[in-house]
């Protein structure tokens, strides 16, 4: 589904040459229907089960799909990587989702299902209570480099230019605070060299820790299970590579406090990004020639401990590698989610409502499906006392 019939139908093909025609089986339906047309959404959302939302930036075009799925009865799942938009939909839609038992899910792409399932599959594998867990991205490019569409660089851009509304969002919300179980967690500084990696790491500066808190809320309110706490970080490289990163930062954050700046910032995402964000987005040899790997340090008491008195006793490392990102890896991680919502229904929450990828897949198959489809899980170094 969406605006031209031109372009839905090159999609098709260009789908069936690489899967072989007889994956589609039967002629493939084309709906025509667009985000500024409350009706043709409507038709579509009734003809459904469940939507997949691939439009963005979401904070502009996001939420005509999410009302006209919540008002039709088909559930909705999305690829945003934007607090505002996700914690904005919760705040709308939750009461009327949860009526209607429909699920809407955002963020099942890179942002953020392998941080939030990473977190969930760490504490599963650690034979005690997981208390508290950081993350390390660490994403690797061939000879061509790395590029992402810069549909992603203006949802970066408008975020934060619009930090304050967020905070004043979530006051709205009136969040339950989450408990701290276990050590406090210490937050890092800006720039730290890490010695497992022999590089030098930032805060991510993505959805991952927002998303992650959600699920750990819910998971503790509906559950009572043992918060988990997190801090999410990116390998960033040597000297070199800090120096050029902190100059084009500073720079970002001076332009995105102002209009001017912000519409310089959205015209020439090319050169402000120092070609890492391009109109066009990736190459199909840039997108061949390039992996994440997501490293989750985690901590906590072994069985008979109680994490309220003492320190840590026990120790895991846990992995979640796959293929490029932006195009490969999110495609992957949003299909299997929705394979997931529409076959595992048995262990999806009781109610419909607006979910973070964890809150609604926690009990699902989804980690399986992803680990069989090149998005992999896996355990790095067992408990360790």
């Amino acid at each position: 589904a969406g605006r031209s019939r031109e372009k839905l139908r090159a999609v098709l093909e260009r789908a069936a040459e690489r899967l072989g025609k007889a994956a589609f089986g039967e002629e493939v339906g084309v709906l025509l229907c667009d985000v500024g047309d409350a009706g043709s959404l409507a038709t579509m959302a009734r003809q459904t089960r469940l939507v997949l939302s691939c439009v963005g930036p979401y904070r502009f075009l996001g939420e005509p799909v999410v009302q006209a799925c919540v008002e039709n009865g088909a559930s909705c799942i999305d690829i945003s990587g934007e607090p505002q938009f996700l914690e904005g939909m919760y705040l709308k839609y939750n009461e009327k989702a949860a009526e209607k038992g429909v699920y809407i899910v955002g963020s099942c792409g890179f942002d953020s299902i392998p941080a939030d399932m990473g977190v969930l599959y760490t504490r599963d594998k650690l034979k005690g209570t997981l208390t508290a867990v950081e993350s390390f991205l660490s994403v690797k490019s061939g000879p061509e480099g790395v590029c992402v569409h810069d549909g992603t660089w203006k949802s970066a851009v408008y975020g934060l230019a619009d930090e304050d509304n967020l905070k004043k969002l979530r006051k709205k919300i009136g969040y339950a605070p989450v408990p701290v179980v276990g050590a406090k967690l210490k937050k890092r500084g800006f720039l730290f060299y890490n010695q497992e990696f022999k590089e030098y790491c930032i805060p991510f500066m993505g959805s991952d820790g927002s998303v992650v808190k959600r699920t750990q809320r819910y998971l503790h309110t509906e559950f009572q299970e043992t918060p988990v706490q997190y801090g999410a970080y990116v390998t960033v490289g040597g000297l070199g590579s800090v120096i050029k990163l902190m100059f084009a930062g500073m720079l970002f954050l001076l332009l995105v406090k102002f209009n001017f700046g912000r519409k310089l910032l959205t015209k020439y995402p090319e050169f402000f990004s120092a070609g890492r964000f391009t109109k066009e987005g990736p190459t199909q040899k840039q997108m061949d020639g390039t992996s994440f790997t997501m490293t989750f340090f985690g901590e906590g008491y072994s069985e008979g401990q109680d994490p309220q008195n003492g320190k840590p006793n026990v120790k895991i490392c846990t992995e979640v590698k796959g293929p490029e990102p932006g195009y490969i890896a999110t495609p992957i991680a949003m299909v299997q989610a929705a394979v997931s919502l529409l076959e595992d229904a048995a262990s999806l929450p009781k109610h419909g409502g607006v979910y973070s990828p964890g809150a609604a897949f926690s009990k699902t198959k989804l980690i399986d499906r992803l680990s069989k489809r090149g998005v992999e899980f896996s355990v790095i170094s067992k408990p360790e006392v």
